[in-house]
């Protein structure tokens, strides 16, 4: 038994500490327990005082920490800290002994999640912009009536099916020609660039159609590699890209030729409407059967 630890113990043997012992004995206990530790939270009430240092609490969905990062450290920080960044951390666990509050003390701060995503697809989108692919001119209108379609996917998504549907109920008599690649996941990116220059040396189509369906920036981001956006520039054939749904956008959407909101819409713009056609015909009977008379 250690003194202190009863309360039948005479006073002289309790163990009586002052609020700052116990506050340095537990700042000992935390930073020689937990030590260096790399912890990833969400940035909320960021404060920047006038003294360099920056102070903020990272969050999960159940809990939170204070983190102080001290001048020197804040100085070889690489992009900006906000409100509701996600990020990973490394930091020593400690105690603010005045008013006994558990912290991190930050050394190191780098993007975690979408957030690093999201600062590639800038990055790549302003220096795709700057060298013209994304320029209107460059571009190329697909025809007003495909002989055949190439649809470039992965055979087991819902965006085939989608695709296949709309291009049945808009104009079934266009033939189509599957491209099965992998849109997600390691390698998927240089897949779809290799399908992509198959397609466009064979030339067996008259459109391309590259798509998938949604999905987080993550699911996607084969749509965001250099690698797929230079080789949808490089290509002779007209490219319509529909990933995703409507609030998605890739690089490859800013590259292709068109852009479709989804994989339908991406169908309805390979094709014109059958109806719209029959209709025409039918104007032009008239007209000739009245001339004929």
């Amino acid at each position: 038994m250690q003194p202190g630890d009863s309360l039948q113990l005479p006073f002289q043997e309790r163990r009586i500490l002052s609020v700052s012992s116990l506050n340095r004995e537990a700042r000992r206990i935390v930073e020689t327990g937990l030590g260096t530790v790399w912890v990833e939270g969400e940035i909320s009430n960021l404060s920047r005082p006038s003294s360099g240092h920056l102070y903020w609490s990272l969050k999960d969905a159940e809990a939170q920490v204070r983190c102080a990062m001290f001048r020197l450290a804040a100085r070889g920080l690489n992009f900006e800290l906000a409100n509701g960044q996600q990020v990973l951390v490394r930091a020593r666990a400690s105690l603010y002994e005045a008013r006994g509050e558990y912290q991190l003390i930050v050394e190191y701060v780098e993007e975690a999640g979408e957030g690093v995503l999201r600062r590639r697809f800038e990055e790549l989108k302003r220096r795709l912009a700057g060298e013209g692919l994304f320029e209107a001119d460059r571009k190329v209108a697909p025809p007003k009536l495909p002989r055949r379609i190439g649809v470039i996917t992965s055979p087991t998504g819902a965006a085939l099916r989608d695709v296949l549907i709309a291009l049945k109920r808009r104009f079934p008599a266009t033939a189509v020609l599957i491209y099965p690649t992998p849109v997600q996941g390691a390698g998927a990116a240089e897949e779809i660039a290799r399908t992509l220059a198959l397609a466009d040396r064979r030339a067996d189509c008259d459109v391309l159609i590259l798509t998938r369906g949604g999905g987080s920036l993550e699911d996607l981001w084969s749509f965001n590699e250099e690698v797929v956006a230079r080789a949808i520039a490089a290509m002779k054939l007209p490219v319509i890209v529909g990933v995703g749904h409507e609030t998605d956008f890739t690089i490859a959407d800013f590259v292709a030729d068109l852009r479709a909101p989804t994989p339908s819409q991406a169908a309805e713009l390979a094709v014109p409407d059958q109806r719209e056609w029959l209709k025409r015909f039918a104007r032009l009977e008239q007209q000739i059967a009245q001339c004929m008379r």
